[in-house]
């Protein structure tokens, strides 16, 4: 039983003000890394991919996903901001940054959740003044009725509705990002 912060029971779990239920499943999360691991090893053989993180959201699904990862490759990590509370503030901040020189690189952002694409779009101008060999978008979650940018999700575990999640690395104003499943804002 968590203290305080918020109240776990069953299939559904309190954090803050909000309820949310269990709609994915902690098998069905490590089953899709392994099926996106395994195209990832396949499509970049022979190329020592540098991986990106984007912090905070992305840690867990970065870490579950580099234990797959079969071939040569390096990971590092940037962090970018662009949520309040439940809902998208419209605006990303960069807060720290790449250090690796990117040049003749083949990069894989490895990003939580790509939802109106606004967060990744910045992040791959960002990377378009890097000279790299390529950028490829690996994402947890894609909520393709949100989507505003035109953006290529090369791997993707799962195409949800336009719902608020939370739980395995995702997070309701900082909390819940320690649930290893994945839980439903119930309206």
């Amino acid at each position: 039983m968590y203290q305080n912060s918020y109240f776990l029971e069953m299939s559904i779990v309190k954090i803050k003000d909000k309820t949310f239920k269990t709609s994915i499943s902690q098998e069905e999360i490590q089953q899709r890394i392994k099926e996106v691991a395994a195209r990832i090893n396949k499509d970049m053989e022979g190329k020592n991919p540098l991986f990106l993180g984007v912090l905070n959201g992305a840690f867990m699904f970065a870490a579950d996903l580099m234990r797959e990862i079969t071939i040569p490759c390096e990971i590092s990590f940037v962090k970018l901001a662009s949520y309040q509370g439940t809902t998208s503030t419209g605006k990303v901040k960069e807060i720290f940054g790449i250090n690796e020189d990117l040049t003749d690189r083949t990069v894989i952002i490895i990003e939580d959740i790509v939802d109106t694409g606004r967060t990744m779009k910045q992040m791959m101008e960002s990377l378009g003044t890097r000279r790299l060999a390529s950028v490829h978008v690996c994402s947890l979650f894609v909520k393709p009725d949100k989507l505003q940018e035109p953006i290529d999700i090369d791997y993707a575990c799962f195409s949800i509705p336009n719902d608020f999640i939370v739980g395995y690395g995702l997070d309701y104003d900082q909390m819940g990002r320690n649930l290893k499943e994945i839980y439903t804002l119930v309206e």
